[in-house]
């Protein structure tokens, strides 16, 4: 808990925060929010239909990544002290990207194993990064390791 502002003060600010942003956007969503741990908080913005909020995710959830940033420092300037982790996911966006990118990194792995090549994959944000790894974590044919600088740090992925 940050000092003095409880994590669900937090998501109340960031909630209220969300709700007037879709507001002024004149966009028809719900946001919740839960607590991930005691100092993380995920707030969730959906509609019926989801395809709404597509604004609020663009390319590679560049824009989603924007809005919680934007989300987190508001409730930084609301709150005094230091603040705990807030994350931002609209229409599950992120559950289905970590899903997909799983996919992607099997296939791969899978590549790799059969050609005895490692294989470079394109530079990708730190959560983006972090799901691969996970990803691949438990297969023990294939290790990953990533290289470069941010923005264009990426993942290789090599035999065992």
């Amino acid at each position: 808990m940050a000092n003095g502002v409880s994590l669900s003060e937090q998501a109340e600010v960031a909630k209220g925060f969300l709700e007037g942003l879709l507001q002024s956007m004149n966009l028809q969503a719900t946001v919740t929010w839960r607590e991930v741990d005691e100092e993380t908080v995920e707030l969730s913005i959906d509609a019926d239909p989801p395809s709404e909020l597509g604004v609020l995710v663009g390319s590679r959830g560049a824009t989603l990544s924007a809005l919680q940033e934007i989300t987190r420092t508001f409730v930084q300037i609301k709150s005094t002290g230091r603040t705990d982790r807030i994350l931002v996911d609209v229409a599950r966006y992120r559950e289905r990207r970590v899903a997909a990118l799983g996919r992607f990194a099997a296939q791969v792995a899978e590549e790799v194993v059969r050609t005895g090549e490692e294989r470079a994959l394109e530079p990708m944000s730190s959560a983006d990064r972090k799901a691969v790894h996970d990803a691949l974590a438990s297969n023990t044919l294939v290790q990953t390791r990533s290289e470069g600088e941010d923005p264009q740090r990426f993942i290789v992925i090599s035999p065992a």
